[in-house]
């Protein structure tokens, strides 16, 4: 099992010969004259050398080989109309989440933004991103449109943003959050797209409302009080998935331990509590060995906690990097002795330095004791 998880090649998995072979066959369906087998034979043979983006884009440079020509240029509009025809069948719209199909579909998106992202071509460019991403998403490709003509993409995304089909409501928030994983940088103030997201807060779908959540979370990174006001905003409208909105939007506010983010977690910021030392099995640890710590916290009435643990690692700047854990959360309405070990194991990630440490705790985003240790090698 340990040899199968380390050889697993997620790029491997989404991008082979059996896939290339679907998409070849679907565009054979709509297109005889397409060169299925010369198709399949020139994609997957630079694959060995190419990373999972690399492989989208190398897709996208065949498909342009291979679709049609008029004076040996490519005919965008009559290849476009192929790849829709091409088109397998709608995700369920019945669904509510996890419906995301198949990364191999992710070319036609590159394709259309490669290739169609000129004003002649807008409306159908367009039109077609909205009918791709029914079946995969073009959050990715959709991007190069936003930074070439933004009025008329952004326009047609407020109009999306109130699709019947949720897919096609995801990505009015997915393609314009801040920080999108593999996403194309875009020119866009983090401000604007809050038109679409007040749109989208009622919505029903889990699929939307983690799009919405995750754009939050992106724009927490540089405008913590516009995050909590928007949610706040949202709490008062009774939004349909609200609390799981501002749980999943403010996870990097409480991980910064950005109070007003606990307090709309209806976590009070100053808990009437007592809590006693931090105890340390012992004062140094070795590394590959494990930090014990425990205390113990006393609540004086009904209160809502969230407890966390920070260790100050060592950098080779000498400089302290701190990073958070957690312990535990939960409505505490007696006493409760708390014991954790922390493993100190050599990581490829992050180096460990023999030298004094720091571990704190925290309840709710506040410091409540600090206990220094010593790293040994």
């Amino acid at each position: 099992m340990k040899q199968k998880e380390k050889n697993f090649s997620l790029k491997d998995q989404l991008f082979n010969r059996e896939k290339v072979s679907y998409i070849a066959e679907l565009i054979h369906d709509a297109y005889p004259d397409f060169q299925t087998i010369k198709f399949v034979d020139d994609v997957v043979e630079k694959f060995p050398e190419l990373e999972l983006m690399d492989r989208i884009h190398h897709i996208v440079d065949i498909l342009e080989i291979y679709l049609v020509h008029s004076n040996d240029v490519l005919d965008y509009r009559e290849s476009l109309k192929i790849l829709l025809s091409a088109l397998p069948r709608e995700l369920d719209p019945d669904k509510h989440d996890d419906d995301f199909w198949d990364f191999i579909l992710a070319p036609y998106g590159f394709f259309v933004a490669k290739y169609g992202c000129k004003e002649e071509y807008l409306d159908i460019s367009l039109d077609a991103l909205e009918q791709m991403t029914k079946r995969f998403s073009v959050e990715w490709a959709i991007r190069f449109f936003l930074n070439a003509f933004p009025d008329q993409t952004f326009t047609r995304m407020l109009e999306w943003a109130r699709s019947d089909n949720y897919h096609v409501r995801r990505l009015s928030s997915e393609w314009t959050r801040p920080n999108l994983p593999w996403g194309h940088k875009i020119s866009l103030q983090y401000q604007e797209p809050l038109q679409i997201l007040d749109i989208l807060a009622h919505d029903e779908r889990r699929f939307v409302t983690r799009s919405i959540a995750n754009h939050l979370n992106d724009i927490s990174k540089k405008d913590p009080k516009l995050v909590v006001d928007t949610l706040k905003k949202w709490q008062s409208q009774e939004c349909q998935d609200i609390e799981y909105m501002i749980s999943h939007a403010t996870r990097t506010l409480v991980k910064n331990w950005y109070i007003p983010a606990f307090e709309l977690l209806w976590y009070s910021s100053h808990p009437q509590i007592n809590m006693s030392d931090i105890c340390l099995k012992n004062d140094s640890v070795k590394i590959w060995n494990e930090l014990e710590f425990s205390f113990q916290i006393t609540p004086h009435k009904q209160e809502k906690l969230m407890i966390d643990y920070t260790i100050y690692f060592i950098w080779k700047t000498w400089k302290l990097s701190p990073k958070v854990f957690k312990i535990k959360k939960g409505t505490f309405t007696h006493a409760v002795h708390i014991t954790k070990k922390h493993p100190f194991k050599l990581m490829t990630t992050k180096a460990l330095y023999p030298w004094e440490h720091l571990l704190e705790i925290t309840i709710n985003g506040t410091s409540v004791g600090k206990k220094s240790f010593t790293l040994i090698g």
